[in-house]
């Protein structure tokens, strides 16, 4: 799988895409707006990166981003949902401007990773919004500490890898993601030079799984919602659909005309449906 994600972005580098509809691109995310507060949290034996906007007061909005990135890929979402609630976005384990101490990535370390940055931030509940990678952390801390999200917006996650389109590995859209990525890390990362080895040690993560994962899910007391795009690369619609119907009282969202990277592609949208359910 690592070669054909590498293959298909240096393609891309060479080869632009000639792209007609909005799911078809991943356009570049607004530059994020100033923050009320930012720094590196020292966290499990890590430093993370994390930065907070928009008022204190109320129960916040955590954003987790996606497999590869990093926090400013919110910044278009962020703009939006600061005017009237509290944000944190952060880096995770190894992404964007955070440290890994050589552990290997598993979805329960960052899912602990971030329960900790929790506590650093003396923050009791958030609105957990996670996008992919961010959706199956959020799946984790439903499991392991409920109490602890107020509500869990979980666009484009999967808990068993046939959840996830095998056409993935060659999907020119995903690629364009994977270069875009890849010039971020070169130039946010404490190791900058290291994208092939975390492409391939993220890769690993996402080729494992729990084999109890559906029943893990049965049990989830989390006011859920399990949000799926409509021309969604990576995510196959009937997954997201079944795991909307295990978790006891969750609803499922449809976004149009929008991707895996809706985020990138309709921010708009995004952040009022965000708003939406968090309100």
């Amino acid at each position: 799988m690592i070669r054909a994600l590498l293959a298909t972005a240096v393609m891309l580098a060479a080869t632009p895409l000639a792209a007609q509809e909005t799911w078809e691109t991943v356009p570049a995310p607004a530059p994020m707006p100033d923050p009320a507060e930012t720094g590196m949290a020292p966290v499990n034996g890590i430093e993370m990166y994390y930065a907070a906007y928009g008022a204190d007061e109320g129960i916040p909005i955590l954003l987790i981003h996606g497999g590869l990135a990093h926090g400013d890929i919110w910044g278009d979402v962020v703009a939006s949902l600061m005017s009237d609630h509290r944000v944190i976005v952060a880096d995770t384990r190894g992404h964007g401007r955070s440290t890994n101490d050589g552990s290997a990535y598993s979805y329960d370390l960052l899912a602990q990773d971030y329960l900790a940055l929790m506590d650093y931030l003396e923050l009791d509940q958030v609105h957990l919004v996670g996008w992919s990678d961010g959706a199956n952390i959020g799946y984790a801390i439903s499991q392991e500490a409920p109490l602890r999200l107020a509500s869990h917006f979980a666009h484009a996650g999967n808990v068993t890898l046939d959840g996830i389109d095998p056409a993935v590995d060659g999907d020119p859209v995903f690629g364009s993601y994977i270069e875009m990525m890849a010039e971020d890390y070169a130039g946010m990362s404490p190791t900058p030079e290291g994208f092939e080895a975390f492409l391939g040690a993220i890769v690993e993560m996402w080729s494992s799984e729990k084999p109890d994962a559906w029943e893990a899910l049965e049990t989830v007391p989390v006011r859920t919602l399990v949000v799926q795009s409509e021309h969604d690369e990576a995510i196959l619609a009937e997954h997201a659909e079944r795991i909307a119907e295990t978790i006891p009282g969750a609803d499922y969202l449809l976004l149009d005309d929008v991707s895996h990277f809706a985020a990138f592609q309709n921010p708009g949208t995004y952040a009022a449906e965000i708003r939406s359910f968090a309100d």
